[in-house]
């Protein structure tokens, strides 16, 4: 009797240190994976936001107002081609998406639906894509570090990268996480280049012609507290500076000095979404303030502002 009242202790001892033991082993990971996704970060911009007044609200983007219209719509036939990028042209009033692993240009209408793909031949893995001025448009090639500006026209049916002037842009800390993100910033006249991992931003001048000026420049920034830079838009009405990352799963805003103002976060059960954006890959917004976005492999989304 003595001696059943001696093992119990023991085994109540044995039973709470497993339990503190994945105590510990849960917070750790908890805090690991809030580190990695940033979430400390967030939380501090998300506290700060509350504190936005209306008018500076209303001087920015503002995506938390920001609610899907259009929720994972599939892009017909695309299954194994990888949507990597997206961009509005504002001629046409219509979307351009790059297909990244079976290299094709998409048009597209501003509800989703496939007007026409182009071929496109001599590139190896183009992962970014922005529309600039008079019909032209500028391609990065992740793999091959090579920017192109090709011109499209209603009449195209196929591009060959051979036939069209091409930049160099040099190697990167992570050869295989190179240059993916490319926006045209129609105010400053200029390319604005995203290396995938470790998120970094460089400035290349343009006239809006075929012809870019100098070289390069790497911006100076501490706001890039990803995990990885996807893509990149600006907003035609703010000049804004829209920055995807398909592995935080998150949106964010920088304004014109490149410092944080909003985000918004591509999980389910936020903004409206259904589900979690799987890999967002491509983002751009219109005149209008509209959002779009394409995430692998073949998915299309449309969001707008609630007022």
């Amino acid at each position: 009797m003595s001696s059943q009242t001696q093992l119990k202790p023991a085994r109540r001892s044995r039973f709470a240190l497993r339990w503190y033991s994945w105590l510990l082993l849960a917070a750790a990971a908890a805090y690991g994976l809030a580190f990695a996704m940033h979430w400390d970060d967030r939380g501090v911009l998300w506290v700060l936001e509350r504190f936005e007044s209306p008018a500076e609200k209303q001087e920015s983007v503002w995506l938390p107002d920001y609610r899907v219209v259009i929720d994972a719509k599939l892009l017909p036939g695309m299954e194994k081609d990888e949507a990597s990028d997206l961009s509005y042209n504002p001629q046409t009033k219509t979307l351009f998406s790059v297909m990244g692993k079976n290299p094709f240009l998409v048009e597209l209408t501003l509800q989703g639906d496939v007007l026409r793909k182009m071929p496109l031949v001599g590139w190896s893995n183009p992962e970014g894509l922005t529309v600039m001025e008079n019909g032209l448009m500028a391609i990065v090639d992740e793999r091959e570090h090579m920017l192109s500006i090709v011109k499209v026209d209603a009449e195209t049916r196929e591009l060959k990268r051979d036939d069209f002037p091409k930049y160099d842009l040099g190697p990167s800390k992570d050869q295989n996480k190179a240059f993916e993100a490319i926006t045209w910033d129609a105010r400053k006249q200029q390319l604005l280049l995203g290396e995938e991992r470790p998120p970094a931003l460089f400035t290349w001048k343009s006239d809006g012609s075929q012809t870019l000026k100098g070289d390069k420049q790497k911006l100076d920034s501490d706001e890039l507290d990803l995990r990885n830079l996807s893509a990149l838009a600006i907003d035609p009405r703010t000049g804004h500076t829209l920055v995807l990352s398909a592995d935080s799963h998150l949106l964010l805003e920088l304004d014109e000095k490149g410092e944080q103002v909003s985000f918004m976060t591509l999980l389910g059960g936020f903004n409206g979404l259904k589900k979690t954006i799987p890999r967002a890959e491509g983002v751009t917004m219109d005149e209008a303030g509209t959002l779009y976005m394409v995430s692998e492999p073949n998915l299309f989304y449309r969001f707008e502002k609630q007022k």
